[in-house]
């Protein structure tokens, strides 16, 4: 029965996308507003087919605090990428630099708001990087990036990669950490399954802090759930 849903899932949330995509050249017309009212649209169809198809619901704790952060969250399915921009309320995403690169998706994510990142983390990338996350935050736009840089299993917990460092001093805004644990239901390889994601909303870590202390209190805040923690600090 798993191997039905995940195979229903594919292929409803992949047709479903095509026109949402293509949508996104006429709703550009309208401005940025409607362009952003797309790509949520997209962000509901995979809620719907999560919930629906495959029985996966999501459970926050925590509050989206108010006013403009640098949201850093666990990164362990595609799940998250869709349904933190509906609980967020539509951060800036900061994306590998190949995403960017796909055919009419790579041109919407542009018009959506977002920084593209060079895995290699070289000089000039980095100073993009900071670029680009400066002038987001002086339009007031919030940023959500996955400091690990990829999708890790459930129980992993990497280092976090080096442009993290570099937007954190580049926006110069607190930072809300967010664990979740997606990865149980929805893994990379294999089948999925129905069950309760949990997002768990950390308190603000502040802006100015030492490099070192900013990337430990992260990592220990988006790795609560993998370290069995109490709650985040």
């Amino acid at each position: 029965m798993a191997g039905v849903r995940t195979l229903l899932y594919r292929f409803v949330f992949y047709a479903g996308s095509v026109p949402i995509v293509l949508g996104v050249a006429p709703a550009a017309l309208f401005g940025k507003r409607a362009v952003m009212w797309q790509a949520h649209q997209w962000a509901r169809l995979q809620r719907w087919c999560a919930r629906t198809i495959l029985g996966i619901t999501t459970r926050v704790e925590g509050a989206v605090p108010d006013g403009q952060y640098l949201f850093a969250a666990k990164h362990q399915a595609m799940y998250e990428t869709t349904e933190l921009q509906l609980i967020l309320g539509g951060p800036a995403m900061v994306l590998k630099r190949e995403l960017t690169r796909i055919p009419v998706w790579g041109w919407a994510t542009r018009l959506y708001g977002s920084i593209s990142v060079d895995r290699e983390a070289s000089a000039k990338a980095l100073r993009q990087l900071m670029t680009e996350g400066a002038a987001l935050r002086a339009r007031g736009r919030s940023v959500i990036v996955y400091p690990e840089g990829t999708r890790v299993l459930p129980g992993e917990s990497p280092p976090l990669r080096s442009g993290f460092a570099g937007l954190y001093k580049a926006l110069n805004l607190p930072v809300v950490p967010i664990a979740l644990d997606s990865g149980r239901f929805m893994p990379k390889k294999g089948l999925k399954r129905p069950g309760v994601v949990t997002v768990r909303i950390g308190e603000p870590i502040p802006s100015g802090l030492p490099r070192k202390e900013a990337e430990r209190r992260v990592w220990e805040a988006i790795n609560a759930l993998e370290l069995g923690a109490g709650k985040l600090s």
